[in-house]
């Protein structure tokens, strides 16, 4: 059999954790190998070393065959191996063209970007990528980032291509693109090895799935095979339930009160236009629309990130318009944002400042200007176990060098546990594996069960349908319309997405 990679018995340890022990895997030409494995698992380690970021302590890795030494990225470049990365590396104010010859810049006093422009342009063409090379970085889309850096991988002529969670930060319709790129790749005989713990994709793209949990291969299985199920089993190492079991609601008082808001969008545009809904204690109200139809300017508004133009908003009866954050937070408000690393963490900071950033002026963790670090390290370790987040150094971890995952259910965690009257949860399960998503689930309904409100807003539209008691769709920054969870179905919440009025003919 002739396999275009070989990682023969790689090892790497940091310190407090072994990331990789003793891993083999292997990728044939011409087929997608997905790597499965929970949060933490070392799937992006075990990419990193053969990308040549990090060094193995021990272990073989072979490219067609031939015994290799990969030192750094230039060197796994010349290799024919490229990486998309989970978090992209672009320069956000160059354009395109700009940041795809980075590092590959024509020699010469005055560089001529003319040949790199027809060469991006043959590419995308040829791929079906359908990118302006003029356009700059910061105005273009998350998904068309992802492409830009699909094409600095075949710019360099890659023909073995790693993709790093690909579709965490993407909408249901980049995804599907995504999908249709990948297949294209692989009929001009690309090789592709897919991180990801999102079985469906698996399914519809995947020849072959490595298994890995905490450091160890467990099995790899013909995808076509195995059922979503058997796959689930081997990553989290027991049974996990797709289905979110859940009582019928018993909504009481109303604790938001969104009435008649308008909120203008940082281009200057109305990006919501006189909405009005509330979410009540003892409920999960989902909030549905294609992403970019104002959901975030919505609940920035809600949370104190952006100021509102008209309207009002109440929690528990009182006007908090003018409120500020962290008025709001110590009013009752507990958010999980969008962007874990612009809104949701100091990636610089260890995980136990991270766990109290919103209640450091609580006498609990500091006095007289002095932090009291016993009370602010027990805190943390309670959320690091109740939330099952791993890192290698436990509360004094920094949280940049954690998986994305893990950062995630930090959050989730710190937000739960200052038990909110309203909890507003923003793709809380972006970027986790279906263990920790069960998990997830299973504590926003215990917090419906308590009695507190929850705001649910995600784009995955199963999870909008399963967690929510009612649901409202948002479409051109616009109320559509309230459906009751129990009575829809994806069909009819997808028409009202795309603007269609619950009952009007399509």
């Amino acid at each position: 059999m002739d396999y275009v990679i070989e990682m023969e018995k790689i090892r790497k340890e940091f310190p407090g954790i072994v990331a990789n022990d003793d891993i083999s895997i292997n990728l044939k030409k011409g087929e997608v190998l997905a790597l499965l494995g929970e949060n933490g698992a070392g799937k992006s380690t075990l990419m990193s070393i053969l990308f040549g970021l990090y060094r193995p302590d021990s272990g073989n890795i072979k490219v067609n065959g031939e015994l290799v030494s990969i030192q750094n990225p230039n060197q796994a470049g010349e290799l024919g191996i490229g990486m998309v990365h989970q978090h992209f590396k672009l320069v956000h104010n160059f354009t395109i063209t700009e940041n795809i010859i980075l590092g590959r810049e024509p020699k010469g006093f005055k560089i001529d970007l003319s040949d790199a422009r027809k060469k991006i342009i043959e590419l995308s063409e040829k791929y079906n990528l359908n990118v302006d090379p003029d356009e700059k970085i910061e105005n273009v889309s998350v998904g068309m980032q992802q492409r830009v850096e699909i094409l600095k991988m075949l710019y360099r002529d890659a023909n073995i291509l790693i993709f790093d969670e690909p579709t965490a930060v993407l909408t249901p319709q980049e995804i599907v693109e995504l999908m249709k790129i990948m297949k294209n790749l692989i009929a001009e005989g690309k090789s592709i090895i897919l991180i990801t713990h999102k079985l469906k994709e698996i399914k519809q793209v995947a020849d072959r799935c490595t298994v890995i949990r905490r450091g160890k291969v467990i099995d790899t299985v013909d995808v076509k095979n195995s059922s979503l199920a058997e796959m689930a089993e081997k990553m989290v190492g027991r049974e996990v339930s797709f289905t979110v079991n859940k009582e019928k609601a018993d909504p009481k008082n109303e604790i938001l009160e969104v009435k008649n808001l308008n909120v203008i969008n940082s281009r200057k545009v109305l990006a919501v236009k006189d909405f009005s809904f509330s979410v009540k204690a003892g409920e999960i109200v989902g909030l549905a629309g294609v992403d970019g139809n104002g959901q975030t300017e919505l609940i920035e508004a809600i949370t104190g990130l952006t100021k509102i133009e008209s309207g009002e908003i109440l929690l528990n009866g009182n006007n908090i318009n003018h409120l500020s954050i962290k008025e709001r937070i110590n009013a009752g408000i507990s958010h999980i944002p969008e962007d874990r690393h612009k809104h949701g963490l100091v990636l610089d900071y260890s995980l136990e400042e991270n766990m109290v950033l919103e209640q450091i002026d609580n006498e609990k963790y500091s006095q007289n200007g002095f932090l009291k670090k016993d009370a602010i390290r027990s805190h943390a370790e309670s959320v690091i176990k109740d939330f099952d987040v791993r890192s290698g150094r436990g509360p004094i971890t920094i949280v940049r060098s954690m998986s994305g995952g893990n950062q995630q259910k930090a959050i989730v965690g710190r937000e739960i546990f200052q038990n909110p009257d309203l909890l507003i949860a923003v793709q809380p399960t972006r970027g986790l594996d279906v263990g920790s998503i069960e998990y997830i689930h299973k504590r926003l309904i215990e917090q419906r069960d308590s009695g507190k409100a929850v705001l649910l807003v995600s784009l995955e539209l199963d999870e909008v349908l399963d967690l929510s008691d009612r649901i409202v769709v948002i479409n051109n920054g616009e109320f559509v319309g309230e459906v009751l969870a129990s009575e829809t179905n994806e069909n009819e919440v997808g028409l009202m997405m795309a603007g269609v009025q619950k009952g009007e003919n399509s």
